[in-house]
């Protein structure tokens, strides 16, 4: 290797990976709260990336609105909570229900006229509805941010570790079990059951699924209820860290370098790129924030994405797609 590229890497790893290590060989539990406070957070991240994922797994649509979706179950279910009075336990079926009836409406007046249309016109699509919801969402229930409880812990944990606490907040950590299930649950469902494999078969071909005997009109109404559904776990658990507030929606644009890095096909590919950008984004904060005089934490996840789109742009878990002319 020429000098220049020697000490072209030695001063990368002087900047970079010094510093890192470092501060994590000084101070170890410093550290370790650093990584788990960023798992916690890639969580939070994989809840809304998860919809996206189911969507255009199932349809081949990437959905737009799913960042949206998440503020309309959260504006709903605290709508009925706070101003009518009804409790969790009875609120959160009728959100439910909400989001059902809200994806048999998307079918009814969206996707049905777009059937076999080219991907740039349902994301566009896709586009409008998010402004739709949004607007409906803000009519409804007002603008201003809303409490939300349904019972879920709040704080911090405390764990002691050779007389020394990590910082664990509650909310996170119940996050992290919750989308865990719901991994296990739709890997299940898209793997071993019939609608599944019709979910997948919808996604590949409109014409050939159709003439298969396959109801496109049904499949597209189960997907976008289940991505709704997901959407409202995401509102509840952002909801309940800092309010539903109309903030909210804007999480769907974290939610993409999660999908470029799991890959947009790959449920267990939404949480472990979730987890890489949560990780990534605290240690590069906390490390290298000082030298670069910080707000690191707001695009390095984009930069890990433009990174993974030059090198590896089907993403971690995604399927290399390979056309033969």
């Amino acid at each position: 290797m020429p000098i220049w590229g020697c000490r072209m890497i030695e001063a990368l790893y002087n900047f970079f990976i010094d510093p890192f290590v470092r501060m994590a060989a000084d101070f170890p539990i410093f550290f370790a709260e650093i990584v788990i406070s960023g798992l916690l957070a890639g969580v939070m991240y994989s809840l809304v990336a998860l919809g996206f994922v189911l969507i255009f797994k199932a349809s081949g649509v990437f959905n737009f609105a799913q960042g949206v979706m998440a503020l309309f179950a959260g504006l709903f279910l605290t709508g009925f909570m706070n101003d009518f009075g009804i409790p969790a336990w009875l609120a959160i079926p009728m959100t439910v229900a909400v989001m059902v009836a809200t994806a048999w409406l998307i079918e009814r007046l969206v996707l049905r006229h777009l059937v076999n249309q080219e991907p740039i016109i349902l994301f566009m699509a896709t586009l409008g509805l998010a402004y739709v919801l949004e607007g409906v969402g803000d009519l409804i229930w007002g603008s201003d941010v809303k409490l939300l409880d349904i019972g879920i812990p709040s704080g911090a944990w405390d764990w002691a570790l050779d007389s020394v606490g990590i910082y664990v907040e509650k909310i996170e950590l119940t996050a992290a079990i919750v989308a865990a299930g719901l991994v296990i649950v739709l890997a299940y469902f898209f793997q071993y059951t019939r609608i599944g494999r019709a979910l997948r078969a919808v996604a590949d071909d409109h014409q050939a699924a159709l003439s298969v005997g396959i109801s496109l009109r049904t499949i597209w109404v189960i997907v976008w209820s289940v991505a709704g559904i997901v959407a409202l776990v995401a509102g509840i658990m952002w909801g309940t860290k800092s309010g539903v507030q109309f903030s909210l929606s804007l999480i769907a644009l974290k939610a993409l370098p999660v999908l470029i890095l799991g890959g947009f096909t790959s449920i267990p590919g939404a949480i472990v790129g979730g987890l890489i950008i949560g990780v990534g984004e605290k240690i590069a904060e906390v490390y290298w924030g000082p030298v670069v005089g910080g707000a690191i934490e707001n695009w390095f996840a984009y930069m890990l994405a433009l990174a993974f789109l030059l090198f590896r742009p089907q993403g971690l878990f995604g399927e290399k797609i390979i056309e033969r002319i």
